[in-house]
């Protein structure tokens, strides 16, 4: 099969790891991963949470910093015009599945809401990151074509490094996951699987605990 997008150039270089990496959790909150949930009997983003899991404790272990986030509103008034049932009836600030799934949620991670699908879209992630002289985003999370694509592209936007974790991102079918990666892939990110991420952060980050090597 021709594939005319690389023939004009798209996929023409990689972005590459940098030394300041973080870890961006989209959305692995209980309306997603739990079966009581209208959204949470979703297999394959089963699979990615627990993924997200695993690579969240090597991240903590070796001193990665991890941002996660989950969608919650106060009323209509301040929602979007979701076309999605669940999120109109159940995305509200209290409700059990605006909490984060427990095999993701940790005391150490910057815990925060956002309300649209980007996670930096008026939130305080640009500051967060900014702060830590972050080059490096590794993205996981759910859905893949909605609210991990919209961090995708703002992450690349904001002129950061962006690494898409594929086995740690999850959707309702596999087409728009695969093809959601495909397109960023030949865009705006490098897309990768959670083994390459686990060997730049046991590269680059410093163990819990240890001498900072820069001490």
């Amino acid at each position: 099969m021709s594939d005319q997008y690389s023939a004009v150039g798209y996929s023409s270089t990689s972005i590459g790891m940098g030394s300041k990496p973080a870890v961006l959790v989209v959305d692995w909150q209980l309306a997603f991963t739990d079966p009581r949930f209208e959204l949470g009997g979703l297999a394959r983003l089963h699979a990615a949470r627990d993924n997200t899991a695993g690579l969240l404790a090597t991240a903590r272990a070796r001193g990665i910093p991890v941002a996660a986030c989950f969608t919650a509103y106060c009323s209509s008034k301040d929602m979007p015009l979701w076309k999605v049932n669940a999120v109109r009836k159940e995305f509200f600030y209290g409700h059990e599945c605006t909490a984060m799934d427990p095999k993701i949620f940790h005391e150490s991670d910057f815990t925060y809401c956002k309300n649209a699908p980007s996670m930096f879209f008026q939130t305080p992630l640009i500051t967060w990151l900014v702060r830590q002289n972050i080059d490096t985003l590794f993205v996981t999370g759910c859905t893949t074509s909605g609210c991990v694509r919209a961090t995708i592209v703002d992450g690349f936007s904001f002129g950061f490094r962006v690494q898409v974790v594929a086995d740690c991102c999850g959707d309702a079918e596999e087409g728009p996951h695969n093809d959601t990666l495909r397109d960023v892939g030949r865009r705006y990110a490098d897309v990768i699987d959670r083994a390459a991420a686990e060997r730049h952060f046991a590269a680059v980050g410093t163990a819990v605990g240890a001498p900072d090597r820069k001490a």
